[in-house]
């Protein structure tokens, strides 16, 4: 074991956070990690990003940014103000706080996937120092921070609590929602010791509006759970109640909206062809895998799976009939998927619902061509299929089908031009007879 000499006060953190000579280390530089450093850049904290791609690091310290919801200029600001981004872990004894915001997937029988997080803190136990703050931002089970990090940390020789701060505080990035930002969302934060929760509120509250703070850091790996379990399960729910509809020959759009008219009691979640991004496909499984080391079976966590990740062949089956109504197979028909991203007006693939449509209609074969306007440079195999949106590219499609509704489509050239419509998002006028919800 390494032990370090102490060469300050256990309290030396919270000095430098109050008088602004903290330095704040960002380590994962994505969805998350950037929108936090442009954040700290804008409170004059000075603040380093830390990541393991050269290309990702050049491109911030050139001005330039990787997601389309964030501009350039934004990103020039943060480098103007100091920020820098470095993929060499060594400069970690620089910062005071360390917050790390790096990928949890699942694998493909739903086990849960920390490597990124434990490759990151090999990176960085040879280099931390008394007086630092680590938080974990990742989403991932209950007893990761305590279970996972605090041995890693401690087989340093610092003690958690006393030489070194450890707290867990979930993001809670909603990218595209132009409702919130990084400063207003609330943060919920959980401390090893109670003195770790103090330094970790003392150093959030220098850059978010509200603090949420819970009794420890297993409480709050949870409340990120219970967060994404809660709209994976009630999407979940619209999505069967879609299917149900569907077969009644009933509207769910209208019916949705309808109950939604309830002052009380009631909460509109809408259907669609499946779920993505980085939390929702991903997080719940994390909980269910864990319970299980417990004896419980999630139930409700495992069936919201399965219907969600059902959905992209319902929609497939919707196509199917629609085609086979006009005379056609999926096989040999020219098919636009409409919208690639997981969701509105953003440029994220992870997870999304529409790459397993268009695996699906691969498998099937169909000549398939995909359109999505916040895409800026498509990876293969996907760049042979992309085509430009337009009146001509609509006509010449045997079916068009909208997955994801960017606002940048014109929905009255799409329902105008396109022969057939599958609309995953209940943005066509059902009424028309060349539109078909699914």
């Amino acid at each position: 074991m390494n032990i370090r000499v102490l060469a300050e006060a256990p309290d030396g953190f919270l000095d430098r956070v109050a008088d602004r000579t903290c330095v704040v280390g960002v380590i994962g530089l994505g969805y998350v990690g950037i929108p936090l450093a442009q954040r700290i850049s804008q409170t004059g904290l000075k603040s380093v990003g830390f990541d393991v791609c050269d290309q990702r690091v050049q491109q911030l310290n050139s001005g330039f940014s990787p997601l389309k919801h964030i501009g350039h200029d934004q990103i020039a600001t943060m480098v103007e103000s100091g920020f820098e981004a470095v993929a060499e872990f060594s400069r970690i004894s620089e910062c005071d706080a360390l917050v790390i915001c790096v990928p949890t997937p699942v694998d493909a029988s739903r086990t849960p996937d920390l490597s990124r997080v434990v490759s990151v803190m090999e990176a960085i136990r040879p280099h931390l120092r008394h007086g630092q703050l680590i938080s974990l931002e990742s989403t991932t089970w209950p007893g990761t921070t305590e279970e996972v990090l605090r041995p890693l940390i401690e087989n340093e020789g610092l003690v958690v609590g006393q030489d070194i701060f450890l707290t867990y505080s979930p993001e809670r990035e909603d990218p595209g929602n132009r409702a919130f930002e990084t400063r207003t969302i609330p943060k919920v934060i959980g401390g090893a010791t109670p003195a770790c929760l103090e330094a970790g509120l003392t150093f959030y509250r220098h850059f978010i509006d509200e603090m949420v703070p819970t009794s420890s850091t297993r409480t709050a790996e949870m409340v990120k759970l219970l967060e994404n379990i809660h709209r994976s399960v009630n999407i979940a729910l619209v999505n069967e109640m879609k299917v149900v509809a569907d077969k009644m020959g009933l509207d769910i759009f209208e019916i949705i909206d309808a109950a939604a008219t309830k002052p009380f009691g009631f909460r509109a979640y809408y259907p669609g062809p499946g779920i993505g991004g980085h939390c929702i496909p991903v997080d719940p499984f994390y909980l269910s895998w864990k319970a299980r080391q417990y004896g419980v079976t999630t139930r409700f966590i495992d069936l919201a799976g399965d219907v969600n990740a059902e959905m992209p062949n319902y929609v497939i089956g919707r196509l199917a009939e629609a085609l086979n109504s006009k005379g056609r197979a999926v096989r040999g028909s020219r098919v636009l998927v409409l919208g690639v991203a997981y969701k509105p007006d953003v440029d994220d693939l992870r997870e999304s619902p529409a790459l397993d449509i268009i695996k699906g209609l691969e498998r099937q074969g169909a000549n398939i061509s995909i359109c999505d306007p916040m895409i800026r440079k498509w990876d293969a195999p996907l760049s042979e299929y992309a085509v430009d949106f337009g009146p001509v590219t609509l006509a010449n499609q045997d079916a068009v089908i909208l997955v994801t509704d960017h606002s940048a489509f014109d929905y009255e050239m799409i329902s105008n031009r396109a022969d057939l419509v599958i609309d995953c998002r209940g943005r066509i006028d059902a009424s028309a007879p060349h539109v078909t919800r699914a």
